[in-house]
């Protein structure tokens, strides 16, 4: 497909194109530029559109004036229409960066030279004309899309100086595409590695969920490790390079050895399975000991307490964190599940998201031992059973418990958690039998 079609399957197509011929209308230059123009070569459709143009921001402003002026310190504007948006940014260089994020002020340009002086990485610095199709190369982006590189553009070290994020991005942009980070570049993000530590929580959290979840998670775990940035983001997952494991479970090696095949399977994935994923061992440096052989005791607890410490602090919601301390608490639990009584059985299956925790347990073996039958097992069991017997409707509720004579108190959710059981194992079918079945309890 040739990449002008591929533009047009991006709903908000149309209104990129309008915005580069009232700007070129009105003369001025304008150009797609960055993410959009780099996925477009890659045969990728792009997300959303960038431009940039020599035109000031109330030039921009006048010939759409229902966009919204997000950044007129940075001579940005959001074009908006319709569900629609399109980013126009003005040609400019950037002065000092005070804190490590944004620059201190800007001076706005004539030529797209200038501007991507100012850009991260080659290949997110390649600009083309909407219009003939020709790619604008200042920075030597497209040989390194090409040939599958990441390059900072410049001096490596001023470009992570100036926005300390672009350590991140340059490992999620190699993962990725499957990329390799320039040696220089490369050299410059170990010399800088602490500076990733002055990145907020909220943004070092996006570039790790971006890392998970688009395909190349080993990858760019492996770069992490590598660049010097993984004991400053997440200390924990660095801890466990070198835990050794059993060979007769893990023949594979290591904790980290583990955990990297794990990624490697996941492709593109669901956030919290990628978390689950990344987290589910993560007690066991802390448990590690020697006895009769290699045993990690309670690192299940342990990974649950680290896992909610690290999400917490990466700040990811509290739905987020549930499920992924939810996948991390039940991750062992599968090797029991032959020997469960039916109910414990129907408990685990209707987890939240129990999708999740089969994948999950399918690729804790296929990266040690080998074995899926627990896994084939569960996944018949969910298979075979109907949702109305994983979650029957009560036989009794409180409100029967007080309507039959009973004082409210603690001892409630013990007995209807008992009825309930013997509901789905079939041991009670009326609500008599769950109020006879409760009066043998209350009176223990």
């Amino acid at each position: 497909m040739e990449i002008m079609e591929l533009a047009h399957t991006n709903p908000s197509w149309p209104l990129a194109e309008r915005i580069v011929k009232a700007l070129r209308g009105a003369g001025n230059q304008a150009y797609l530029v960055g993410g959009c123009v780099r996925d477009l070569l890659l045969g990728i459709a792009p997300k959303d559109f960038d431009i940039s143009t020599d035109a000031r921001p109330e030039r921009v402003l006048e010939l759409f004036p229902r966009s919204n002026l997000v950044g007129a310190h940075f001579g940005v504007v959001i074009v908006q229409e319709g569900g629609a948006h399109v980013e126009v940014a003005t040609f400019r260089s950037d002065t000092d960066y005070l804190d490590g994020r944004r620059p201190n002020s800007v001076a706005f340009k004539s030529s797209p030279g200038q501007d991507v002086q100012r850009r991260d990485f080659t290949i997110n610095a390649l600009m083309l004309d909407p219009e003939t199709g020709r790619i604008l190369d200042l920075a030597g982006g497209r040989d390194d899309l090409r040939d599958g590189v990441i390059r900072a553009i410049g001096d490596p070290e001023s470009r992570f100086r100036e926005d300390h994020l672009r350590l991140l991005r340059a490992v999620r942009f190699a993962a990725r595409f499957g990329f390799k980070i320039e040696p220089a570049t490369m050299r410059a993000m170990r010399e800088l590695s602490g500076l990733v530590t002055k990145v907020s929580a909220e943004r070092v959290r996006d570039e790790i969920s971006r890392i998970l979840t688009e395909g190349g998670a080993r990858r760019g775990f492996e770069l992490l490790d590598e660049s010097g940035l993984l004991p400053h983001i997440l200390p924990e997952v660095a801890a466990m390079k070198g835990v050794d494991q059993p060979p007769e479970f893990h023949p594979e090696g290591d904790v980290w050895t583990h955990t990297l095949i794990m990624l490697e399977g996941l492709g593109a994935c669901s956030l919290t399975l990628g978390l689950g994923v990344l987290l589910h061992d993560v007690g066991k440096p802390g448990t590690f000991r020697i006895a009769d052989r290699i045993r990690f005791d309670g690192h299940v607890d342990e990974g649950v307490r680290l896992t909610r410490e690290i999400m917490g602090r990466l700040r990811y919601s509290s739905d987020e964190i549930e499920q992924v301390v939810l996948l991390v608490a039940n991750h062992m639990r599968f090797m029991d599940a032959p020997h469960m009584r039916e109910s414990t059985l129907k408990r685990f299956l209707r987890l939240p998201g129990f999708d999740e925790h089969l994948s999950l347990h399918r690729l804790d073996c296929l990266s040690s031992h080998g074995h899926l039958d627990n896994y084939e097992f569960m996944r018949r069991k969910r298979e075979e059973t109907p949702p109305e017997q994983l979650k029957p409707t009560p036989l009794l509720t409180g409100k029967d418990l007080i309507s039959a004579g009973f004082r409210p108190g603690p001892a409630f959710s013990r007995v209807l958690s008992a009825v309930e059981d013997a509901q789905m194992e079939h041991k009670i079918t009326t609500r008599e039998q769950a109020l006879e079945l409760a009066r043998e309890i209350m009176a223990l």
